[in-house]
């Protein structure tokens, strides 16, 4: 077994003597497993290994990186050298290694993955079963089941050494739904840090249903209208709204450039007095969660924006390093060692206000609800997005009425944060894969239901 900590403190002690101003090593090792049920049957079952180091120089404010599978002295002094080639300066350095504390047994939701492959495919069988037996025209069903465990060492030129294990699984289900002439999706998704305990709490039958009960309603929902509406989105939807059109503003690298409509603006009230923004690193079972980040800063509770007003930014330890006036938040994330860590978000919600949703729904005269948000685009820059809605229902006279189908929300971030009118005292998660710079890395997102008086609505009708 290679020794990853003697191997690390070898290569940061080099990466100094090189004249790194800042330098790591990350190391990893990845299991992972994936299976697919498709037109019922179970295929694409694959399972490997990972392993490998990415080594980053930083000189000047400028990032030098390489990375390699080929794990002994040799190799790491052959990179840095490459590397660190243009800071020519040699010298004898010592550093006091210091090893932190693991963190990751507060935060998974297990650790067990001894479970035999065919537990996995009766998951996957379960779940297709259950989706195909509630009606007829239910015409495909997709299960995927996925997970992995993530073993890190991070040694750096401050002397620190980190290690931390992140195990996820996510499980979803995607159904296809046909009356002979219209075609419907529905899709639901569960995940965690954790282990197989994830399948226990939340049974396949019961993501299965969820999905095809989804699929099976927005066949008989009507085309969405066009035009200006009061907007309630439910805790139900998630947070993917808050993630695309607030959270990537509030990342420093894009707000240190002048890239975020929100950059300069620490201090100023950007959004509702209702309205506090966190992003949390070390929530308990949160699929975003970890230990540490990819650079071996602690994660933990960053609140961006409280009572509307801007707090500061996520940060990693490069732009932590161009300004003094900013310490690394937690949030230096990479996809793996073939990556830089980038500034990113981890667990990033609205915190829950004090009003009933049913009280926001009943307070509401004519609107639209919305219960499940799909993808979506948003420009950093304007705060400018479009969000397509997967699940959505008429609002009339405070009452929940007909489902509609085709619409798309189309606003401004920043102005829905400051004309958010309502927030509930509950609060829902969706998890997905965030992407930034072709990097893709495991987030949460929640939100409490929210009530915007007014934002565009793409329809039909």
């Amino acid at each position: 077994m290679v020794d990853f900590k003697e191997l690390g403190t070898f290569g940061a002690l080099l990466l100094k003597r090189k004249g790194a101003d800042y330098g790591d090593l990350f190391f990893e090792r990845r299991y992972t497993f994936s299976g697919k049920c498709e037109d019922n049957r179970v295929e694409d079952l694959s399972c490997g290994i990972e392993v490998g180091v990415g080594i980053r120089f930083i000189k000047n404010f400028k990032t030098y990186y390489g990375f390699t599978n080929r794990l002994n002295r040799k190799s790491i002094e052959e990179l840095i050298d490459r590397i660190s080639a243009a800071a020519r300066e040699e010298k004898e350095v010592i550093v006091d290694f210091n090893e932190k504390r693991p963190r990751y047994n507060e935060l998974v939701e297990g650790l067990s993955f001894e479970i035999p492959v065919e537990k996995k495919v009766e998951y996957l069988k379960r779940a297709n079963d259950a989706a195909r037996s509630i009606s007829d025209r239910i015409k495909q069903v997709t299960v995927v089941l996925r997970d992995q465990i993530q073993e890190v060492l991070i040694v750096n030129t401050e002397g620190n050494i980190v290690e931390d294990v992140r195990p996820r699984i996510v499980f979803y289900t995607l159904v296809v739904a046909s009356d002979g002439v219209e075609l419907q999706t529905g899709y639901e998704p569960i995940g965690h840090l954790g282990d197989y305990s994830l399948l226990e709490k939340n049974p396949p039958e019961d993501v299965a249903r969820k999905a095809a009960e989804r699929a099976l309603k927005m066949l008989k929902a009507k085309p969405a209208p066009a035009g200006r509406f009061t907007v309630v989105i439910s805790s139900q939807a998630g947070g993917t709204m808050i993630h695309e059109a607030v959270g990537h503003g509030l990342e420093a690298d894009l707000a240190n450039q002048g890239l975020s409509v929100y950059s300069g603006k620490v201090g100023q009230k950007v959004a509702s007095e209702l309205i506090t923004v966190i992003d949390d690193g070390q929530m308990k079972g949160m699929y975003g969660s970890s230990g540490y980040d990819d650079e071996g800063t602690p994660t933990g509770k960053n609140v961006l924006i409280e009572n509307g007003v801007l707090k500061g930014y996520m940060s990693d330890i490069l732009e932590a390093m161009k300004c003094e006036e900013i310490l690394p938040t937690g949030n230096g994330r990479r996809q793996s060692y073939m990556h830089i860590p980038i500034p990113r978000m981890t667990n990033t919600y609205v915190a829950p206000g004090e009003t009933d949703p049913k009280e926001i729904i009943e307070d509401t005269k004519e609107g639209i609800l919305v219960v499940k948000m799909g993808g979506g685009q948003v420009n950093t820059v304007n705060g400018d997005f479009v969000f397509e809605v997967s699940e959505a229902y008429m609002i009339e006279n405070g009452r929940v009425t007909e489902p509609i189908r085709g619409a798309s929300l189309i606003g401004n971030g920043p102005k829905v944060l400051e004309e958010i009118d309502a927030v509930g005292n509950d609060l829902g998660f969706s998890i997905g894969t965030c992407g930034k710079d072709g990097q893709g890395v495991p987030v949460s997102d929640g939100l409490p239901t929210i009530r915007i008086p007014q934002i565009t609505v793409g329809g039909t009708r």
